[in-house]
């Protein structure tokens, strides 16, 4: 056996023991590194190793020269470190260990601007970087993430064997991993999924409430209703697991009533909201779940303002009817949402030439990561020949057929006091697409009123009007 490990892993959170014991387990020889901080962080590598019984070898080291010089070259080094200046500060150590050629890897949700910034520096000493966006939590790190690395390619093929080994594997057994693009792709596909994922999280959330707040379902019932879907076409990851939580007690009581409703984040549904807007295209589900996210922490104004305002409210539609107009519902909602993530990776891909595979990618997201789902798998099926998720026949389908039980429950529960950000956004973006002629005309009036910004006529278009509007 050769006495230098093949592959090493600095910070041994959740996610890095995870990948850890994953690399480990499929025969790789590994070294680990982890700082020691008197009083907090203390033998923490050399613990984790002790603790461990694994197919492959593992060493553990709170010394990260000799943690390097345990690595076979060219070396590959995977950072699992929380993302902003402690990256750096962990590369500005590392860097001048290492030599031409050798590999790092950022593996945690590093915002793509930083991974672009850090992909140039790192070249320039002849470094390769390797931005890779990994997801799944701490049970996909260690079974089976999706990971979406982006970077130089040909580092990526050095490193690409290692990574199929530890990564989930789609329907067809291929591993839920694809080279992204160049630079910080990596990090920018994962901050989309992480956005996309916010949304679908808030869908749920609302769903959810609906259920209790408005057909006043018992937890239980919630959960046999979702059991249903999951078992009749809208299977997820995230309804799977809000099934076992909407079950889950202690002692008698549901564990769910006796969470603080404020919703907190870490930043990349955020990021994604920033790029949209910087990119200049339409984000309504993935912002307004952010925003929820960000009301729900005014905990205080909230009670307060429930006190003063009252709720009047409508009848009422019978349960039966208003279950499978829910249903569907959800499903359109999801669809769109995922149309939003898509546009904005599309849009991307086109002003960054990253020539992003969209298919690819939606495969990927097939197994391992946290928005894994049967519309997934058929997204991944439609975008290799379609170029739009909302114009695909399956989903036009779809999307007609649940179109008035959409604004039916959106109504419903406006009018009976029940907030709705992400499934109104949802419906309003979908009303929006379809509505060849809108009122922006009068918005390009008024621009060009007060100042002066000119606009296009139906009748001379790709030619600039300017008017003078007051007589």
């Amino acid at each position: 056996m050769n006495s230098l490990a093949q592959f090493g892993v600095v910070g041994l959170g959740v996610m890095g023991k995870s990948l850890a014991l994953n690399l480990a387990e499929k025969g790789i020889n590994i070294s680990v590194f982890n700082r020691h901080l008197s009083g907090s962080e203390e033998n923490i590598a050399v613990n984790f190793v002790k603790e461990q019984s694994t197919k492959g070898c593992i060493l553990g080291f709170d010394d990260l020269k000799a943690f390097v010089a345990s690595l076979e070259k060219p070396r590959k080094i995977l950072l699992m470190i929380q993302a902003g200046s402690a990256v750096d500060q962990q590369l500005d150590q590392l860097v001048p260990l290492l030599d031409k050629g050798d590999i790092v890897i950022d593996g945690g949700n590093s915002f793509y601007k930083d991974t672009n910034k850090r992909t140039k520096q790192l070249n320039e000493s002849g470094i390769h970087f390797i931005g890779a966006g990994i997801s799944g939590g701490e049970e996909g790190a260690r079974k089976g993430p999706s990971i979406m690395p982006g970077g130089d390619k040909d580092a990526y093929e050095k490193i690409a064997d290692y990574l199929n080994l530890i990564a989930a594997k789609d329907k067809s057994d291929k591993p839920c991993i694809s080279y992204i693009g160049p630079e910080g792709s990596g990090h920018f596909v994962k901050m989309v999924h992480n956005g996309i994922e916010y949304a679908e999280m808030q869908i749920l959330a609302e769903v959810y409430f609906l259920m209790r707040s408005y057909l006043k379902y018992t937890p239980d019932k919630i959960a046999d209703t979702f059991t249903e879907w999951q078992n009749d076409g809208l299977s997820s990851y995230l309804l799977e697991i809000t099934i076992d939580i909407l079950r889950k007690t202690e002692d008698g009581e549901l564990i769910l009533d006796k969470i603080l409703d404020k919703a907190k984040q870490k930043g990349t549904g955020g990021w994604s909201t920033t790029a949209a807007m910087d990119i200049g295209v339409p984000f309504s589900t993935i912002s307004e779940a952010v925003m929820a996210r960000a009301l729900s922490s005014m905990k205080e104004i909230r009670i307060k303002a429930s006190t003063v305002y009252n709720t009047e409210s409508k009848d009422k539609l019978p349960a039966d009817n208003f279950i499978q107009s829910l249903r569907n519902t959800y499903q359109a909602a999801r669809i769109i949402n995922h149309d939003t993530g898509f546009n904005l990776l599309s849009e991307a891909s086109h002003q960054f030439n990253w020539n992003l595979e969209l298919g690819e990618i939606a495969r990927v997201w097939t197994n391992g990561c946290i928005i894994r789902s049967e519309l997934m798998e058929k997204i991944s099926q439609i975008l290799k020949s379609e170029k739009s998720i909302l114009l695909a026949s399956p989903f036009v389908t779809v999307l007609n057929n649940t179109a008035k039980d959409f604004s039916t429950v959106v109504s419903s529960g406006l009018m009976n006091g029940i907030p709705l950000p992400v499934l109104s956004s949802a419906l309003n973006y979908f009303l929006g697409v379809k509505t060849a002629n809108s009122g922006a005309n009068l918005i390009q009036a008024q621009r060009d009123y007060f100042g002066a910004h000119t606009y296009e006529r139906i009748d001379a278009l790709n030619k600039q009007f300017h008017t003078i509007w007051k007589s």
